[in-house]
């Protein structure tokens, strides 16, 4: 619970009239404080740990692979788009890096879902019930784009590179009826995968509301995403337990081809979680081999097919990795205990070098005191100084940002988005 007196010293604080040093600077042990103060020194890694969202209730970030920022135009401040949550609902809001100050997108709705960003025409798309919106950011604008038919109920995952189309992948009543008698990730998991029910991905024009069925498997397809370079390339996957499946596709929206992307070596080889890299030339994914044993992170070229491993450790296995901008640098968001790599220390937010082919690992935050049942999924800050993620560890969802340089290299209180 977060005080009156709590609540008026960050409103002094954010109105600069008491100085942030004097609160950015505390060493604290990550989640020993509920609340933490908005800005502390993780006492185990010596970084910077600051609260980006200051709203009461839920507030989540992005999924590890889906943009969350748009560019600022000036000086005004890089924008962080992100979910807010009350008992009226969730809704999608944008928060400036530079002042920390958060505005709602939506608010006509009871409950939004899709998280995609245009942010080259600074739109935010999204759905409710079987309707997609997009929602202007700057001059906050809505219009309504499109309407899933009563045979084709689906759901939006992923924009073009050249914000024409969306994309997801529809599936059966069957399926869904699975999902609705076993909520539970280890209940339906397995169930879906043994139904070989068909699905079917799509793509929908983002200015004429025309619906296009790409392609039909009786496979379980899912993690649909656009390269953010090349329009007509769509990445997805082969649901299912992932030592079972050849996981990895692509499909060209233009001539239908499927190619698959990495095949497996090995019994009991997994590769997963896939993203692509920012220039779009690579496929990265958590690749273990076998599953539980030996990790790696691998890219695949997709002009070359040549693939690229950099190993870790046990401990060091995330659930999730990201890469920089320049793919200089990666970063994950570790694991507990339960999660495929049983890593007996593993709960921590990583920064990745890249040495040869293994990676040197640098602990940024200590997530000891985060469920991870709650997927932190980390992004690069669009200026590369900070790492974004979501944690529990004050006792409600909040999004924070990680200063990847030491805090003793700064001399400084600086803003995520400076």
């Amino acid at each position: 619970m977060i005080t009156l007196a709590y609540r008026i010293t960050l409103g002094l604080l954010g109105a600069g009239l008491l100085p942030a040093a004097a609160y950015a600077q505390a060493k604290l042990e990550t989640g020993s404080k509920k609340p933490m103060p908005t800005e502390w020194i993780d006492q185990d890694t010596g970084h910077k740990v600051v609260r980006l969202t200051r709203l009461e209730g839920g507030n989540a970030s992005f999924y590890f692979h889906n943009n969350p920022f748009v560019k600022q135009r000036g000086s005004e401040g890089d924008l962080m788009v992100f979910y807010h949550t009350t008992p009226a609902g969730k809704q999608i809001y944008t928060l400036n890096l530079k002042t920390y100050q958060a505005q709602p997108l939506t608010r006509a709705f009871t409950q939004v879902s899709g998280e995609i960003v245009a942010p080259k025409s600074r739109q935010v798309f999204y759905q409710t019930q079987d309707t997609v919106y997009a929602t202007n950011i700057d001059t906050k604008k809505t219009r309504r784009v499109f309407v899933f038919p009563k045979d084709f109920k689906a759901s939006i995952t992923t924009l073009n590179a050249d914000e024409t189309e969306l994309g997801g992948a529809w599936s059966t009543d069957a399926e869904k009826e699975i999902s609705k008698k076993y909520p539970e990730k280890h209940d339906y998991f397995t169930r879906i995968y043994e139904a070989k029910l068909p699905r079917t991905l799509f793509s929908v024009n983002v200015k004429t509301a025309q619906l296009n069925k790409l392609f039909t498997d009786s496979a379980w397809l899912n993690h649909v995403q656009y390269s953010p370079t090349d329009p007509n390339l769509l990445m997805f996957c082969h649901e299912g337990p992932w030592h079972k499946v050849d996981r990895i596709w692509t499909i060209n929206t233009k001539t239908k081809a499927v190619k698959l992307v990495h095949k497996r070596t090995m019994d009991m080889e997994i590769a997963g979680h896939e993203f692509f890299s920012p220039d779009g030339k690579t496929i990265w994914f958590d690749n273990q081999l076998p599953r539980g044993a030996t990790f790696y992170l691998t890219g695949t070229n997709l002009q070359t097919g040549q693939e690229k491993k950099y190993q870790m450790t046990r401990d060091e296995w995330s659930i999730h990795f990201t890469t920089s901008a320049d793919q200089k640098l990666f970063a994950g968001d570790g694991g507990d205990p339960g999660q495929v790599a049983k890593a007996p220390n593993g709960q921590w937010i990583y920064l990745f070098h890249p040495e040869g082919d293994k990676f040197r690992s640098e602990k940024l935050v200590n997530m000891k005191a985060h469920g991870y049942k709650l997927e932190p999924n980390i992004h690069f800050s669009p200026d590369g100084k900070w790492l974004i993620f979501r944690a529990n560890f004050e006792g409600e969802e909040e999004v924070y940002a990680v200063e990847l340089a030491p805090a003793s290299l700064k001399g400084s209180v600086g803003k995520v988005g400076q």
